[in-house]
């Protein structure tokens, strides 16, 4: 049978929708799609009982809010039932809260197509480590899946017996579905209390929490969500930003209405509810941010006091100020302690990171697109001995902090709150000292905005930012890209010299945790990561561009990074790297 999948570590993909409709809001799957669950359910409890070394593992299955995700779910627990796992179903659960859940069980399996529009979904995989599954053991799940499909008949007993399980087991799976929720809010609370107070102790947890309470208290701090139908609806969060009292108010609570990936055009409505409650009197709301629909995402707004109004901030932007707060929280925190901090990113991270990392006596390591990459190259640095913090792809905004081994939106939005609450010989004061900014002590977000140093990126939805190709081999593709850059570059090197200080480039690539620098041949890159650093005549970093074929969609990705406040630059070398990958194509 052909799955026509895609089978990223980042998670399985597909239109569900019966009708192919990506679109399509409609609950209905297809024959096929229901073989594809058991299929995935199958292979993964064979997985899992293999290297846990149980002979009915524990299993926690949850899922986002996408209206095939139940009869994904129904398919994949009789498969499970048949098997015989021990199963813990949360019903719509985040991925954070899964995966925190997750680390006392098995494993778990996740439906959810993240932030893809309404009628894809999909499946995530993981153990107990507290993320998905990395490339090499999605790679072994991947082979027995695609085995198994190819043989119709093994696959069409096995979908028949699923199909007839016993009811009373089945039905014994759904009516623990809500002590198995809430088992697993439980868990998510307590870990996420771990990785924003960067404690595992809970009087040091406590300790940090009481100094967030305390601010609130001098000063109210609202924060607003737009759930935008998503998991997050079904999560802590009201009842955590109020414990630690923090004002909270949210739209779209219970239906997708709109786009569902967390990017600048569908920031416009929690925008616009800031603006309103700002015109209330609610001047407490400064910060908003909306989640994808799986919840393991979610870019942020701010109020603007200079300008008075709701500021969408970009994604990049997002991550350069989380990775500056939790740089400076482990710094502030760790004072008199011997600690080499030091951040993982993905390789389209603006080189913004670099320049903090550097006033911060910090260092940037760097890893193939891909969340499982930056998490296992935080884990490689943490074994040689570097304190990470905070890692994560400043591409899309997500924000990984130390224990999770997953974005969350809630470490996001702490992080700037550590930034905006620990004022008197605080985290912003810290960062002026060290990169030469002046401090003034009644600063907004606005002015820690202002000192971030000046980078122009593409932004990673903007239509410009992905091409259709028709060569599927993407080493080819690379290599015939080498010769036509090469060949450009002797005709433009003296005008990008003249118009950009451009003298020389560097091209880097990146597979899975390694990054090789000053590659001779593009082509090695394969699938993963190729950048072209160009440089001014003292050998310092002013520009690149970057690009990598998608792992979860059919589409070739780009963008362009430029040190300062220069739009026509970024615009232009970008245009340049698109008729160059045209020409190759």
């Amino acid at each position: 049978m052909k799955h026509e999948m895609i089978l990223s570590a980042s998670g399985w993909r597909r239109v569900f929708a019966a009708s192919g409709n990506e679109q399509d809001k409609s609950p209905e799957i297809t024959v096929k799609s229901r073989a594809i669950a058991v299929a995935s359910a199958c292979v993964f409890f064979d997985y899992l009982k293999n290297v846990s070394g149980q002979e009915c593992p524990v299993i926690a299955v949850g899922m986002d809010t996408r209206p095939t995700g139940a009869a994904l779910a129904d398919a994949m627990l009789r498969t499970l039932v048949k098997k015989g796992a021990v199963i813990q179903y949360l019903g719509v659960s985040s991925a954070p809260e899964i995966m925190a859940y997750a680390r006392k069980l098995d494993g778990f399996i996740y439906i959810s197509a993240s932030h893809n529009p309404v009628g894809h979904n999909g499946i995530k995989f993981g153990t107990n480590d507290g993320g998905v599954l990395n490339a090499q053991e999605n790679a072994k799940v991947c082979e027995k899946f695609l085995e198994l499909l190819k043989d119709d008949d093994k696959l069409n007993a096995l979908v028949e017996d699923c199909l007839n399980c016993r009811t009373s087991e089945l039905e014994q799976v759904y009516q623990t579905r809500e002590s198995s929720k809430h088992n697993s809010l439980k868990a998510y609370e307590s870990f996420i209390k771990e990785s924003i107070s960067s404690s595992a102790d809970k009087e040091e947890q406590e300790k940090f929490f009481n100094m967030i309470k305390a601010a609130g208290e001098e000063k109210p701090i609202g924060v607003v969500c737009d759930f935008n139908g998503s998991s997050r609806n079904f999560c802590i969060d009201r009842n955590f930003f109020a414990e630690n009292n923090i004002h909270f108010n949210s739209i779209n609570d219970s239906e997708i209405v709109h786009e569902i990936i967390p990017e600048s055009e569908n920031l416009i409505h929690v925008a616009k509810q800031m603006e309103w409650l700002q015109a209330q009197g609610y001047k407490e709301y400064i910060l908003g941010y909306m989640p994808d629909c799986d919840g393991d995402r979610g870019n942020i707004v701010y109020w603007d006091e200079k300008q008075k109004k709701a500021v969408i901030l970009k994604a990049q932007e997002v991550f350069s100020l989380s990775v500056l707060a939790e740089l400076c929280w482990c710094i502030w925190n760790n004072k008199g302690k011997d600690v080499k901090p030091a951040v993982a990113v993905n390789c389209p991270t603006s080189m913004r990171i670099e320049e903090i990392t550097k006033a911060l006596g910090a260092q940037a390591f760097r890893a193939e697109v891909g969340e499982a990459n930056v998490v296992n190259l935080a884990r490689e640095k943490r074994a040689e001995g570097y304190t990470v913090p905070i890692l994560g792809e400043g591409s899309n905004g997500g924000t990984i902090t130390h224990p999770s081994s997953v974005r969350d939106p809630l470490n996001t939005v702490f992080a700037l709150l550590k930034l905006l609450t620990i004022r008197e010989d605080g985290l912003y004061e810290l960062w002026c000292k060290k990169s030469g900014n002046n401090f003034k002590p009644d600063f907004t977000l606005t002015d820690i905005l202002e000192s971030l140093p000046a980078y122009t990126t593409t932004g990673v939805s903007e239509p410009r930012a992905v091409l259709k190709v028709k060569t599927t081999d993407h080493e080819k593709l690379k290599a015939s890209f080498q010769k036509v850059f090469e060949k450009d570059w002797k005709e433009k090197k003296a005008d990008l010299e003249k118009k950009f200080g451009i003298t020389s480039y560097e091209a880097i690539i990146t597979n899975g945790t390694k990054e090789s620098r000053d590659v001779k041949d593009f082509s090695l890159s394969k699938k993963g990561g190729l950048k072209i650093l160009f440089k001014d005549k003292n050998d310092q970093p002013l520009a690149f561009i970057w690009m990598r074929g998608s792992g979860t969609e059919p589409v070739f990705r780009i963008m362009c990074d430029v040190k300062g406040n220069k739009p026509e630059e970024e615009k232009e070398l970008l245009e340049w790297e698109t008729k160059l990958i045209k020409e190759a194509d």
